[in-house]
């Protein structure tokens, strides 16, 4: 249980961290964010929503109840990423940079499984 229980919160942290680290700049409009959104062929006035629903979901993965409103952080920090690689590699083709995708989407999964080993066990 105790080891469970460590790796869920190391690897939820990491990903907490990475998706809190990308959902600032979104909430502040960072020049660089803007560009990047705006490229990829979406409105200005999404950023700031994205970056905020990635923020609530982050503090909802982290707080150690509501399990429901975890479910849906999940969800929806997972469709974040896929739709983000998806609109990447639609706009500019398939490039080798893409693939660190894989690895905030791992850590999504990885945290995922371990909540529900927590959960099982205790």
């Amino acid at each position: 249980m105790k080891k469970i229980n460590i790796a869920y919160w190391v690897i939820t942290g990491i990903f907490g961290a990475f998706m809190l680290f990308s959902a600032i700049p979104d909430i502040l409009l960072v020049p660089e964010a803007v560009t990047m959104v705006t490229g990829l062929g979406y409105p200005k006035y999404i950023i700031p929503f994205l970056g905020v629903a990635k923020a609530l979901g982050v503090v909802a993965i982290l707080i150690p109840s509501f399990n429901r409103i975890k479910e849906w952080a999940y969800a929806g920090l997972f469709f974040d990423l896929i739709g983000a690689a998806y609109s990447i590699i639609s706009k500019e083709g398939f490039q080798p940079q893409i693939t660190f995708m894989v690895l905030p989407i791992a850590f999504l999964f990885l945290s995922h499984y371990l909540w529900h080993q927590k959960k099982e066990t205790v």
